[in-house]
């Protein structure tokens, strides 16, 4: 290895978190990366350290000639070099506009077996992109930490709450009320985290419940506070699919897609119970929690991003773009891409 040059492609902070284990295993192999960020000053670029090289314009991406350029975001510049790789941003949590593709793609790097038949479904109708199975490079540190089994339940038990941002899905309103009593007693102890996007009004509401029981978490990245619980109650948040590969129990409200890995309510006077339930750890439900884990990312490792790098060297040596079908033109995202970077140029 040591010849290729990997581009980073960013739009908000996350993309740190999930990118940053593909940098450090293409520095182990001796290749070259760098960033690319198209928001704002303080959405990633202002946390990129001094040994982190970031491009800023295209016309430095294009004159570097990147082999190829990863992302989590849902497009990526078609005028970049380099074949286009997908990294994913988060499970399939069921909400809308997961398995779906756009033309700007050529190869996915799926998480695991459930994803990895759907796309590969698409792959075969479509025919312009390649599917590979890696496991997501965001949870090799996190992979690495796991203990192999499943410490007891702390007294006091420690909660997560967490929920998405999405009005239509978030429960953060709707249980507020009951994260309030609940956390006033002693009985249990809570760390609450909101999506960053999450109107700034719920924020206050969680931050002004803090309190000897109850600490309010501005962690970017969810996934240090998982050793820190026993269990998880969240909503729609792709982020209980992360916290169910540590096997522990998550209590959901409303949740699009309820199955036996999850104790899910419709009811906020269900919510006490469901915790106390979670806490018990049916034998029943830590089974479905195992099934599940293993269907979104068998990979306890902690090795997905040396696999993704594999994944497009074998990509490349078996033919690279040239050997997939021409991608749909979609010049309406394409325009609003180049409008987004003010470039005009060749693609």
């Amino acid at each position: 290895m040591g010849n290729n040059r990997y581009l980073l492609y960013g739009s908000v902070r996350y993309a740190l978190g999930i990118l940053r284990p593909l940098q450090d295993a293409a520095r182990a192999r001796g290749d070259e990366v760098a960033w690319f960020f198209d928001g704002r000053e303080d959405e990633g670029p202002n946390e990129l350290t001094a040994d982190e090289r970031r491009l800023v314009t295209v016309e430095q991406v294009r004159q570097w000639n990147p082999t190829a350029v990863f992302t989590s975001s849902n497009a990526l510049p078609h005028f970049f070099p380099g074949v286009k790789v997908q990294t994913f941003h988060g499970f399939d949590a069921g909400k809308p506009r997961h398995i779906y593709i756009r033309p700007f793609f050529d190869l996915y790097c799926t998480t695991g077996p459930q994803d990895t038949r759907a796309f590969e479904a698409l792959a075969r109708r479509h025919g312009f992109f390649r599917v590979i199975e890696t496991g997501w490079p965001k949870l090799d540190p996190f992979m690495t930490q796991l203990p192999d089994t499943l410490p007891p339940v702390r007294q006091p038990p420690v909660i997560l709450y967490h929920s998405t941002f999405s009005p239509s899905w978030s429960a953060a309103r709707t249980l507020h009320d009951e994260v309030r009593r609940l956390s006033r007693d002693g009985r249990w102890r809570w760390i609450v985290t909101l999506h960053p996007k999450t109107d700034p009004e719920v924020v206050a509401m969680y931050r002004a419940l803090e309190n000897e029981h109850l600490r309010f978490a501005d962690d970017d990245n969810i996934l240090d506070l998982f050793g820190q619980v026993d269990m998880m109650c969240s909503d729609t948040s792709s982020a209980l699919s992360e916290f169910l590969l540590t096997g522990k129990p998550v209590v959901t409200f409303r949740n699009r897609r309820p199955g036996p890995q999850l104790i899910d309510i419709d009811d906020a006077a269900d919510f006490e119970p469901a915790i106390e339930r979670a806490l018990s750890r049916p034998p029943e439900l830590m089974a479905a929690i195992r099934a599940f884990a293993d269907a979104i990312h068998p990979y306890r490792d902690g090795r997905s991003s040396e696999r993704t790098l594999e994944a497009v060297d074998r990509f490349i040596a078996e033919g690279g773009v040239a050997s997939l079908k021409r991608r749909p033109l979609d010049p309406w995202r394409k325009f609003k891409l180049r409008r987004r970077l003010r470039y005009w140029g060749p693609a």
